[in-house]
């Protein structure tokens, strides 16, 4: 995980307390074509029950899926991201 990595809700949460709520929010991904998601769905499961990777198997974790391909990634929205 990076240095700069938001790894728990209460990150997520300081990360945004400085943007207007009415600002719109997209996600952004990083691969052969940087692309802007709207946010999909918001769930809470347990970490790892088929035990693929390191997270406890009984931890629940949110995790926050893409929604709909918006556009292409603004270059200086990769840029400040540091993909570019």
């Amino acid at each position: 995980m990076k240095d700069n990595d938001i790894a728990t809700v209460g990150d997520l949460i300081a990360a945004l307390a400085d943007y207007d709520p009415a600002t719109p929010v997209r996600m952004a991904t990083e691969s052969a074509v940087f692309m802007d998601h709207t946010v999909g769905r918001v769930v809470c499961v347990p970490g790892d029950p088929d035990n693929d990777c390191t997270l406890p198997n009984d931890a629940p974790v949110v995790r926050i899926g893409t929604g709909e391909a918006y556009c292409c990634l603004p270059d200086n929205a990769a840029a400040a991201l540091g993909w570019s």
